[in-house]
């Protein structure tokens, strides 16, 4: 996330929303993605989501992190080299969200969310995420985020990622297992 944000070129739909709080209402964007992450936790009560230990530690890391990260590191000089930030972060989120969902330790709010929707619905992992990711967008810019092409490119492709990403990524449950012993 703060790659994204370092790029210059987009921040993701979430962060762009997380962004538009910060102008709106003050608090860093961490802080945001912090409070957004417990909030978007009520939401997995009608979709009968568990939060994990992966859960709760992305509710309580993620946002402290980004906020550590951007005063700690600078934005890369030259478009060549901001290109690459924002598509090394892109891939990494999608890998990242396939590693943590697949080690079966509770999804990240947002990610949850995801699953749930698409446990919920039937629709694929791609369109529930994509959804989501526009979604979330548009509210965003409403509060006076900043997006840019690093953004559209994100929405795009996170879904299709973390549906190509995730099953190479999971753990095999209990029952999978048993069965292959």
């Amino acid at each position: 996330m703060a790659m994204m944000l370092r790029s210059g070129l987009g921040l993701d739909p979430w962060d762009v929303f997380h962004q538009g709080l910060q102008r709106a209402f003050g608090l860093t964007v961490g802080a945001w993605v912090t409070i957004c992450g417990a909030l978007v936790l009520l939401l997995w009560i009608p979709l009968r989501q568990r939060p994990g230990l992966g859960t709760i530690a992305n509710v309580l890391v993620i946002g402290t992190a980004m906020d550590l990260t951007l005063r700690l590191v600078g934005g890369p000089e030259g478009l060549p080299a901001r290109i690459a930030l924002s598509v090394a972060a892109i891939a990494l989120n999608g890998l990242a969200t396939g590693l943590y969902i697949g080690a079966r330790l509770g999804p990240g709010p947002r990610d949850g969310l995801m699953t749930g929707l698409h446990r919920r619905t039937g629709r694929s992992l791609r369109l529930v995420r994509t959804s989501i990711e526009v979604t979330v967008l548009a509210v965003g810019i409403l509060l006076g985020g900043t997006a840019g092409v690093g953004t559209v490119v994100y929405a795009l492709a996170i879904g299709p990622l973390v549906q190509i990403l995730l099953p190479l990524c999971t753990v095999p449950g209990p029952a999978q297992t048993a069965r292959k012993g």
